[in-house]
């Protein structure tokens, strides 16, 4: 009797067993194993010369954790090897864009370049190891869509945030006369004389909160060592053309780029540039800041 009984315990523990089960999981906890075709394509772009450089930050903002596997996010041998779309060597907005991604999740602490250095190529190492991917340095398929589903599509302060992207069409209110031409759109300044550009440089706006104003305005006073009476900080070069906004000299835009921004004032980052255009400009001089 003690020994049949026994028999049936055994037995019912084996069934409960098989129905309860166990499971392994895949991926890095956070985020789906990804299978993408091979057949899947990317933008092309010319191959040119990399400029150099090394490392990448061992952060990231997805707090998943590291992983030697390889390839499991390719669906191992059953699946098409990833399509590289970019790699080293490789030049374009796509690249830039790629790049501005990479800085958001802290793998690229440099700008964007819209080059893929060997820093982009070590920041895409690094992440693609964090995610048990090969660690080719080349922007696939599956490392792309990754990075995508991570990140946000860039803003344009994102893909120029230390300055440097091309000057907006001049508003037709530019053409005539001697203008301080400011364009909201691309970030930048044109010295103009009767439609012809003396210089340009890089500009800051205000944030939402004080914004910059709009429209049509002239150089009513200059300063070339002033100190705001509201917020006591430094203004060289400072010309004021509506109320207390003025295009000035910022070291702070110097510094941090459009990691920040002015109380409603023009801020210009190159010294050199905005202290050759206070010697030029005149009180009465035209301002346009458009979009």
């Amino acid at each position: 009797m003690r020994t049949t009984g026994l028999r049936r315990s055994l037995a019912v523990l084996a069934v409960a067993a098989v129905v309860s089960g166990c499971t392994v999981g895949t991926g890095d906890g956070k985020e789906p194993p990804v299978r993408i075709a091979g057949s899947a394509r990317g933008p092309s772009d010319a191959k040119g010369s990399g400029d150099g450089g090394s490392g990448a930050s061992p952060g990231d903002k997805d707090g998943t954790s590291g992983s030697t596997g390889a390839g499991k996010d390719n669906g191992g041998s059953s699946a098409a090897p990833a399509k590289v779309l970019w790699s080293s060597g490789d030049r374009g907005d796509d690249i830039r864009r790629a790049q501005a991604r990479l800085h958001q999740v802290a793998w690229l602490i440099t700008p964007p370049t819209g080059t893929y250095d060997a820093r982009t190529v070590a920041a895409v190492k690094g992440f693609q190891g964090k995610r048990g991917l090969p660690r080719t340095g080349d922007l696939d398929t599956v490392t792309w869509q990754r990075l995508k589903r991570m990140t946000h599509d860039p803003a344009a302060w994102e893909l120029y945030p230390y300055g440097g992207q091309p000057a907006a069409k001049p508003d037709r209110r530019c053409m005539t006369g001697r203008v301080l031409c400011v364009s909201k759109k691309s970030r930048t300044l044109r010295w103009m004389i009767d439609g012809r550009t003396v210089s340009e440089m890089d500009v800051r706006f205000g944030s939402q909160y004080t914004p910059t104003r709009e429209g049509v305005f002239s150089v009513y006073f200059k300063s070339r060592h002033h100190v705001s009476t509201i917020y006591h900080t430094s203004m060289p070069y400072a010309m004021f053309f509506s109320g207390g906004q003025a295009v000035h000299y910022s070291s702070d835009f110097a510094a941090r780029g459009y990691y920040g921004a002015s109380h409603g004032c023009v801020n210009v980052r190159d010294e050199h540039k905005v202290a050759a255009l206070f010697a030029q400009v005149r009180n009465g001089d035209k301002v346009v800041v458009s979009w």
